[in-house]
């Protein structure tokens, strides 16, 4: 949902300023909710050309590896074929712009052994950014076989739930899954867990929360917590006044919506571009994360590590100022006259003018 929701995004504000679009979604889809969400957006705006793409095996060059980053990164560059044809072509970035920046440069990266760069400095040295720590960047970029609205809590107090989400293609091992169960149960803190098991939601027999929390932690946090297994519209749920903090993997669109929401973040990178958009937040002083939880299941975080930084992303009152302050300046550029709305009408004029001729 990470990467879908800031293309219906786009799509609404260029329907906003009269432009026909066709819209291409591929088969399969992912998962059920994307699936149920592109067939709610298509209902509300039936003027869009709607195109379904079976999507065939993909074939790359032998020296990018078969991530889902790199194959995307790989399929952007073929867009010279576009310009050649005279139709113009803009990539959207669903990450921020230093990891895009780190992939931009990858090709300068990779001649040099990858091994040999993963021994040596600690920080990687891009032009125009800040050095960017080796432990921020994703482990393939190092492997020999790669180139390089859900109901809150009766009447809560403003700003006292934590929200925890780890995005829709993110799962817990089940022994990660207790020692977060267990931070939360001790520490007392109001929360809403979107929890998620499964890496595609349609595979295999679903579980009930019983059989994968047990009974004793629901019942034991029932006046204070909720545990929600399906999609829920995770950008409404931070605009609500009583959400003071978010726990997530740090996806970019994440990262987006809690930011415009002022939400304070506490990062726990899995995979990909999350270290990285993490090292943004924390520079920005919108959030914190720990660098010692590594990546993904790559080792067991403690139920005791886990309630102390939730616990300090909860009491923290400069991350809630920060945060508050960047939320505001976040709706100034995306609201009318803001420099976001301008981008757009600046992006679409050559491509109206295109049509016209």
């Amino acid at each position: 949902m990470g990467h879908l929701t800031p293309f219906l995004r786009l799509t609404s504000m260029l329907l906003s300023h009269d432009c026909k679009l066709t819209l291409i979604t591929v088969i399969p889809t992912v998962s059920a909710a994307e699936s149920s969400h592109i067939s709610s957006f298509l209902s509300q705006q039936p003027e869009i050309n709607h195109i379904e793409f079976y999507v065939p095996p993909a074939k790359h060059s032998d020296t990018i590896s078969d991530g889902p980053f790199f194959i995307i990164f790989e399929a952007i560059s073929l867009g010279k074929v576009a310009v050649d044809l005279g139709v113009h072509n803009y990539a959207i970035s669903t990450t921020s712009l230093n990891f895009l920046s780190l992939m931009a440069y990858l090709p300068i990266l990779t001649k040099s052994d990858a091994a040999q760069l993963a021994n040596g400095a600690d920080k990687i040295e891009i032009p125009g950014l800040t050095p960017l720590p080796l432990s921020s960047v994703p482990p393939p970029f190092f492997s020999a076989d790669h180139g390089f609205t859900a109901t809150l809590l009766s009447n809560p107090v403003e700003s006292v739930v934590v929200l925890l989400s780890f995005g829709s293609r993110t799962a817990m091992s089940r022994d990660q899954i207790r020692e977060l169960r267990d931070g939360l149960e001790r520490s007392g803190i109001q929360f809403l867990w979107v929890l998620k098991t499964k890496k595609v939601d349609k595979d295999g027999n679903e579980e009930d929360l019983e059989e994968i929390l047990g009974s004793s932690f629901l019942e034991s946090t029932k006046d204070r917590g909720i545990v929600l297994k399906e999609w829920v519209n995770q950008q409404d749920v931070l605009g609500h006044s009583a959400i003071g903090g978010f726990v997530s993997h740090r996806g970019w669109n994440s990262v987006m919506e809690a930011a415009r929401n002022g939400v304070p973040m506490l990062a726990w990178p899995q995979h990909g571009d999350q270290r990285t958009n993490a090292e943004v937040l924390e520079k920005a002083g919108v959030g914190i994360w720990d660098r010692t939880w590594g990546w993904g299941n790559q080792r067991l975080v403690k139920e005791g590590e886990i309630r102390r930084k939730i616990s300090e992303l909860m009491k923290d009152g400069n991350l809630k100022i920060i945060a508050k302050m960047v939320g505001e300046e976040a709706r100034k550029t995306t609201g009318n006259g803001g420099n976001s709305k301008r981008t757009i009408i600046e992006t679409i004029a050559p491509l109206k003018q295109n049509m016209r001729n």
